[in-house]
């Protein structure tokens, strides 16, 4: 796996760590690997909830636990730290802004199109954008629209297919579709990019995410013209992730047959490990009576089976009489806790010999 650069970053390992809310990937997760050469990413989703003893307002904390992170992380390793906010959440420009003025390396968004993202930098900024999209389409939009408004192109392109674990950009359907899969969308988006470089004399690298699990996949899917991989699951299992020891173990315990789509009060399917408050959902004993934090701007309480915020607090501490774990379609296949160097490693001894 070659090094590889995003805008002037230097990246030893072309190898993005997935931002997992609500608290799964933190500094402790994104410094570790970072420490190996790859992208370690913060997430944002849900931090004025973990960081509540701070300020009882939602997103007052949710400014001060970012700041936090991205300032423990930079403590702990002089690697590529970079933080993931959903276009979905309500503190969208507060997140972006934060992480602007905490010089964090990469900005990733996913949960919708970010067409305004790059209004936010400001001057003398060295932050990188790096769009999450689904289809060629998205990553057209995206190109067309920051270059007429703001002069700017993507650093970098993340699409996530349909095996990605959370939230998923796909219909229902689309799921379990080939035409819709990684192995199709790759190509087509690496050619929509390349009508961008091509006339603006730039590089645009495409990660690629979504069922990404071994150093054998990630040769595959560069041969196909990615760049690199963005990988959550796999780093799920490992000791540094931020998630509580019960959070990691419902990886472990997991068969591919809990390995769910369900219905989130986002308006998305997502991916997840069946556990019984899934099921109790479906037996339509959850509702929630209020909505505290008005997190995400798409998520109706009038119709909203559960509060997904609470839902994922109480699984990151292994609460799941009352949450669930978002994971990818290979969380089945963690068989124990390992080191992030080891799974470097791992990865890197899977893929040389897979070439």
């Amino acid at each position: 796996m070659k090094a590889i650069k995003i805008g002037n970053l230097a990246v030893a390992v072309p190898i993005i760590q997935g931002g997992m809310g609500v608290g799964i990937s933190l500094s402790g997760l994104a410094s570790a690997v970072a420490n190996e050469g790859g992208i370690g990413v913060i997430s944002s989703a849900g931090l004025g909830l973990l960081y509540k003893d701070f300020s009882e307002n939602y997103l007052e904390a949710s400014i001060h636990g970012l700041q936090e992170e991205i300032r423990k992380a930079r403590d702990k390793t002089l690697g590529v730290i970079g933080v993931n906010v959903m276009v979905a959440m309500t503190n969208f420009v507060d997140m972006v802004k934060t992480s602007i003025s905490e010089k964090v390396d990469i900005i990733i968004t996913g949960a919708g199109l970010p067409l305004d993202l790059p209004s936010f930098l400001t001057k003398g900024s060295n932050t990188k954008l790096v769009p999450i999209v689904s289809s060629a389409r998205a990553a057209r939009i995206i190109c067309e629209k920051w270059k007429a408004n703001y002069n700017y192109l993507p650093d970098a392109v993340i699409v996530e297919g349909p095996k990605a674990g959370g939230h998923l950009g796909f219909k229902e359907e689309q799921i379990g579709d080939n035409n819709f899969s990684l192995e199709k969308l790759v190509p087509e988006i690496v050619s929509e990019l390349k009508l961008f470089e091509e006339k603006y004399n730039t590089t645009i690298p495409l990660f690629a995410a979504g069922g990404i699990y071994t150093g054998e996949d990630i040769n595959n899917i560069m041969k196909l013209g990615a760049a690199g991989v963005q990988m959550g699951t796999r780093f799920v299992t490992t000791n540094e992730c931020d998630a509580s020891q019960g959070f990691k173990q419902a990886f472990l315990d997991a068969d591919e047959k809990d390995i769910e789509i369900i219905k989130s009060p986002v308006g998305m399917p997502g991916r997840a490990i069946f556990s019984n408050f899934i099921q109790k959902v479906r037996d339509g004993k959850k509702q929630p009576k209020k909505c505290p934090f008005k997190c995400i701007k798409t998520c109706d309480i009038d119709k909203s089976p559960y509060c997904i915020i609470i839902a994922l607090v109480n699984a990151l501490k292994g609460n799941f009489e009352h949450g669930f774990a978002f994971a990818g379609s290979n969380a089945f296949r963690a068989t124990k806790i390992s080191s992030v160097k080891e799974i470097f490693q791992s990865l890197k001894k899977e893929y040389k010999e897979s070439k």
